[in-house]
């Protein structure tokens, strides 16, 4: 069977995107009281990574981003624990990892990518890159 098309990735923190919520997140992470393994894939001490802008910028197909209190409804519906990280194929979301996966990545992009390739393997789906 033929794999089929991304259409696009969604990633959604386990953080709130308010300015509140973004220093209550950034002091939490600081001394042990929150952790977003999605966020420590993408973002350094206080902006973006390079490495993970580049590698987005490399995709053909987007991958957006939201916070847990701004991500639209199709994706609440679509996620049942955070961070998590989805695909849409056509009419559908997939779920593609979870806290579990995205915490094994370690805050490492390498480890990131390889879990979500086997995760695209195993779901039947595809990147065109």
């Amino acid at each position: 069977m033929t794999p089929r098309p991304v259409v696009s990735l969604v990633g959604v923190y386990d953080a709130d995107g308010t300015i509140g919520g973004e220093i209550r997140y950034w002091l939490g992470a600081r001394i042990g009281t929150a952790h977003c393994s999605l966020c420590d894939v993408t973002h350094g001490l206080f902006t973006q990574r390079a490495q993970w802008r580049a590698w987005r910028a490399s995709l053909d197909v987007p991958f957006e981003l939201f916070h847990r209190n701004d991500m639209p409804e199709d994706v609440s519906h679509a996620s049942s624990a955070l961070p998590v990280v989805l695909a849409r194929a056509g009419d559908e979301i997939v779920t593609l990892l979870g806290p579990t996966e995205l915490d094994q990545c370690d805050g490492e992009l390498p480890l990131f990518l390889v879990a979500l390739h086997a995760a695209l393997d195993r779901a039947g789906l595809r990147l065109s890159l």
